[in-house]
């Protein structure tokens, strides 16, 4: 997978990428990430990126044409790789067909990344994430460009690139190759629509507090059946909208 990010900070990302199971899996080539700074699509002097906003209002929005010059020509290359044509226009629309490339804004008022969303955007061959700021993007960078929205939860970050750092993060481990064992996506919190069950390690007993019995009977049905009972429960006592959602 290819990912493309568009930010004013790019110099945010370098320290999570090239660091644990993303620094590996851009080194086995499961995962290829490029960060652009938006201010490179900019003309005038002050590279400047943002402007007040029509009808007033607090602080500055993203302009759209940086942000527009940066995914043109991000899908002009996707389309030159791919050798795919796309007729009429040569600018990006969303949603536009031929090129591969998904675009996705970070935004507060995006749907909510959930578990299942991310292993459905780790089936396609190349994101382009938008990275938003101050009081948000021109709404035409939407409607233009933009093939849905993410938040990654109900509150207000000082940007997107956090939520962008989650995001390719969380896509990643569903990538085949990225994560060592075939079930480490499975047996886990939201995988199946309920909260992780209770883990252990060594050592057995640790300030007076002992590994339950069941999980060193060897008796794995019995151990799958707690594990269940342990997940239900943990769910309905922390995440009870889960059950209420249709978990």
């Amino acid at each position: 997978m290819v990912v493309d990010v568009l930010t004013i900070f790019p110099e945010m990302f370098p320290g999570v990428l090239n660091a644990s199971i993303l620094k590996r899996a851009q080194a086995r080539g499961r995962l290829r990430v490029r960060v652009h700074n938006l201010r490179d699509y900019t003309h005038d002097k002050r590279r400047t990126v943002d402007d007040r906003p029509y009808g007033g209002g607090p602080g500055m929005v993203m302009r759209v044409e940086p942000i527009a010059e940066a995914v043109d020509a991000i899908r002009a290359r996707c389309r030159h790789l791919s050798g795919a044509r796309h007729p009429g226009s040569s600018h990006a629309t969303a949603r536009e067909p031929g090129t591969g490339c998904e675009t996705i804004l970070l935004s507060p008022s995006g749907e909510r990344l959930t578990s299942a969303l991310a292993k459905e955007l780790a089936g396609a061959a190349h994101l382009v994430l938008i990275c938003g700021r101050y009081e948000g993007v021109d709404e035409r960078v939407k409607e233009l460009f933009v093939d849905r929205s993410l938040s990654i939860g109900d509150y207000v970050l000082t940007g997107g690139e956090l939520p962008a750092l989650v995001l390719i993060d969380c896509v990643a481990r569903f990538i085949p190759g990225v994560i060592g064992h075939r079930q480490a996506t499975v047996e886990e919190s939201f995988s199946d629509g309920w909260l992780e069950y209770p883990q252990y390690t060594r050592p057995l007993v640790f300030r007076k507090r002992a590994v339950p019995d069941i999980l060193r009977s060897g008796d794995h049905g019995r151990i799958a059946r707690w594990r269940k009972l342990q997940a239900a429960a943990r769910t309905l006592a922390t995440r009870p909208d889960l059950v209420q959602n249709g978990g």
